[in-house]
């Protein structure tokens, strides 16, 4: 049995949820028995959306709100937590304050996810309770400052957008709480999805989903007030959903709670969330949309669970597709890639007790193997520099934006120079990301040399240290003069870090 939390700092509010679970099968959903759960009304996005800032009150009430998350979590002497914050947190300006307060002072580490993340986690706690088949589906996640959209085909992502519209964002800019929606402001919203939508939902309707499975706190209660009948999970009748709108807008916040029982921060921020559905429903022409009730921080409490249980299905598989999709996109030698990738696992399994690096530090180096030559789609002179570029600022989905940086350096130094703390991407690391890079990097030279003609010569290697050096057993029934060669060049940076000569020997 394990023990996990999801905090889910949200725009709109901010949400704990503390499970103990089994190891699950692969492939399985998470099976949870639910231990505590608590809710804030802290609105982040309320100011950023309109300063660009969160005010100092505003910092001290979630500050407090996670204080008391904390006591929860020390309660329940959990396993891992994951405490994600969302769109309001992603734009604010001053958001570092908020972080750096909440680790100091209630013993809670944020983690400033993107939208590509985000989009990541709510596939992956929707895909594990509803059963799409090989239907092709579009995930609409919709949140207080963003919407996340998702295409599945079979199961397989096949694109994700993060979009700058979102319920809270919806209301502030365009709505007074204190007042019912006239027609005058909702054509004004309305006009706002539009615009901010198009592009997005032109290509997505070229895909012609067959099913759009919508997500988000707002979204499960027009569930419950639109319901379509003989569904067998809850499913939104858009005609409802349709005949529904109209009806709250001529109330204000307090005659929504009262005629309809909601909770206030959902009472206000319904209509911007049935705008943006009933705009989505209308333009892929669906006639309903599957609510499952679940969410970013099912998908939290899905990831841990992968990662403590070592389950192959989540985190790791989610990356390395990914980076094959943006290798795909920059027509890179896909073979060549991939080869590199094997070998340099090889290198760091068997030369775990030298490095003493993490399991994560092992995928973060796959991921960059991968990548390592995508800089060719550019120029092949200074590749590796075109490389680390393209990296950085790409979404990699699974991939943090710290992590981001450490794949883009170890690409970078797959040739050439050695790290410099001058050179612009890796100064700005951390110490230990440094060493890190150092110590990656200098693997995946080895094993890029390795390869050295993309002709993928040595089947395999053996790696051992003993008495001072690095032994290297190659498999290879063809000639590979130069490839040893190589690695005896590009090995320096190995020495460096490790302290270790170099010897290569044939394997019998």
């Amino acid at each position: 049995m394990a023990r996990f939390a999801a905090i889910d700092i949200g725009s709109n509010a901010m949400r704990l949820r503390v499970v103990e679970a089994e190891r699950p099968e692969d492939g399985r959903p998470l099976e949870y028995a639910e231990l505590a759960a608590s809710r804030a009304s802290v609105r982040l996005g309320h100011d950023v959306f309109l300063t660009g800032a969160l005010r100092p009150a505003v910092i001290s009430s979630a500050v407090q709100a996670l204080k008391e998350f904390r006591r929860v979590l020390d309660d329940a002497k959990i396993d891992a937590y994951r405490a994600v914050a969302t769109s309001a947190m992603r734009e604010a300006e001053n958001a570092e304050v908020l972080v750096e307060r909440a680790e100091r002072e209630a013993g809670v580490k944020i983690e400033i996810i993107e939208g590509v993340e985000e989009a990541r986690l709510v596939q992956l706690a929707v895909s594990r309770r509803v059963r799409l088949g090989d239907r092709r589906a579009l995930l609409l996640d919709v949140g207080g400052g963003s919407t996340e959209l998702t295409l599945l085909e079979a199961g397989e992502l096949r694109a994700s957008q993060s979009l700058q519209v979102g319920t809270v964002r919806v209301l502030e800019s365009f709505f007074d709480r204190e007042l019912p929606v006239d027609a005058r402001h909702a054509e004004l919203a309305e006009e706002f999805v539009e615009r901010v939508f198009a592009e997005a939902l032109d290509e997505f309707a070229r895909a012609a989903p067959e099913v759009i499975v919508a997500t988000g706190g707002t979204i499960d209660t027009l569930a419950t007030l639109c319901p379509r009948a003989g569904e067998e999970r809850p499913t939104i009748d858009v005609a409802r959903a349709r005949q529904l709108l109209p009806e709250l807008r001529r109330l204000t916040v307090k005659e929504r709670m009262a005629t309809y029982g909601l909770r206030e921060d959902r009472a206000d921020t319904i209509i911007p969330a049935a705008i943006i559905l009933l705009h989505v429903a209308r333009w892929l022409d669906r006639d309903s949309i599957v609510v499952p009730g679940t969410g970013l921080r099912d998908g939290v409490l899905e990831d841990l669970a992968d990662r403590h249980f070592a389950r192959q299905s989540g985190a790791e598989e989610a990356v390395m597709k990914a980076c094959l999709r943006l290798g795909r996109r920059f027509k890179f030698d896909e073979r060549h890639g991939a080869h590199v990738m094997r070998l340099v696992t090889t290198l760091f399994d068997e030369l775990r007790e030298l490095h003493g690096l993490s399991a994560r530090d092992r995928v973060l180096l796959r991921a960059a193997a991968l990548l390592h030559d995508i800089g060719d789609f550019i120029r092949y002179e200074g590749h590796h520099k075109h490389s680390a570029y393209i990296v950085s600022h790409s979404d990699i989905m699974g991939v943090t934006p710290g992590e981001r940086a450490v794949v883009a350096s170890i690409v970078r130094y797959h040739r050439k120079g050695a790290p410099d703390a001058s050179h612009p991407g890796f100064r700005e690391l951390d110490r230990d990301d440094r060493a890190r890079v150092r110590s990656l990097a200098s693997l995946l030279r080895i094993a890029d040399a390795l390869d050295r003609e993309h002709r993928q010569k040595i089947k395999g290697l053996r790696a051992s240290v003993a008495g001072g050096r690095l032994r290297l057993e190659l498999d290879s029934d063809r000639r590979h003069a130069l490839e040893t060669w190589t690695v005896a060049r590009k090995a320096e940076l190995f020495r460096a870090v490790f302290d270790l000569e170099l010897e290569i020997v044939e394997r019998a």
